[in-house]
């Protein structure tokens, strides 16, 4: 009954919000997986990019072939740099801040998508003129009744020929069979951290979809994940114990008041 804030140590907390007693204020851990997440993202970008995987399986294989690099298909496309590619970043939040930062000293010219426009972000109302544009979109959004499916067949299609989705948010904001005839047709490449469902089970066709990498919900498992959420942590107790307003109060949630 005493119960008046709960502290997530994961950057998103949907999966929490409907077991929260009414009045009790839900925190995220803001910041604390910024860097993991967006090193991830950038090395996905970088790998494709540079059609790292290919090159792989082909030392594997040991054959040695540079026509990779330097013809596409339909179904594959050269390699090339970052150095003027298009990024949008669709959820610009303290992770997405985190991923432009990171692409900057690439040369990448990155843009990023917000519910509302402002100084450092473009409105989603803009994203039917500004997904054909782009050479990678990076999803981060956070699941809400808004953003599920978010990511639709209409999304999709609106990608340019050959562009990279990389998805680091929520795997549900996602439409799975939409991605998943986006990639048989050889229309975009993809790269996923989360899916829908998740676990993904073991005989789901994702597993076998071309063009697309997979990695189990791991873009912040770094060893150093737990001492910044336990820093984080104690950071907002010390503002509880002062008075002072809590970082990431999750929206919907109620406000805090302290006397």
């Amino acid at each position: 009954p005493g119960l008046r804030v709960i502290q997530s140590l994961s950057a998103g907390v949907d999966w929490l919000l409907p077991k929260v007693p009414p009045g009790v204020v839900v925190c995220r851990a803001v910041g604390v997986h910024d860097a993991p997440v967006s090193e991830w993202v950038v090395a996905v970008i970088l790998a494709r990019r540079r059609r790292l995987l290919e090159f792989w399986d082909l030392q594997h294989r040991g054959e040695w072939n540079r026509d990779i690099a330097e013809a596409g298909d339909g179904w594959h496309h050269p390699i090339d740099d970052l150095e003027g590619t298009t990024v949008l970043v669709v959820g610009l939040g303290s992770i997405g801040r985190a991923v432009a930062a990171r692409l900057a000293p690439f040369g990448a010219n990155v843009i990023g998508v917000a519910r509302h426009p402002r100084d450092d972000a473009r409105s989603a109302d803009e994203l039917p003129r500004l997904l054909p544009e782009a050479d990678v979109v990076v999803n981060l959004l956070p699941l809400t009744s808004e953003t599920e499916k978010f990511v639709n067949a209409a999304f999709l299609e609106r990608m340019k020929q050959g562009s990279l989705f990389v998805n680091a948010g929520r795997g549900r904001t996602v439409d799975t069979d939409a991605l998943l005839a986006a990639l048989t047709s050889g229309r975009i490449h993809a790269a996923l951290d989360v899916t829908d469902p998740e676990p993904l089970p073991a005989e789901h066709p994702l597993w076998h979809a071309p063009n697309l990498f997979i990695t189990p919900h791991v873009a912040g498992a770094v060893t150093r994940w737990e001492s910044r959420g336990y820093r984080f942590a104690g950071e907002q107790i010390r503002r509880y114990a002062a008075g002072q307003p809590l970082l990431g109060i999750e929206a919907g949630t109620v406000d805090l008041k302290l006397s």
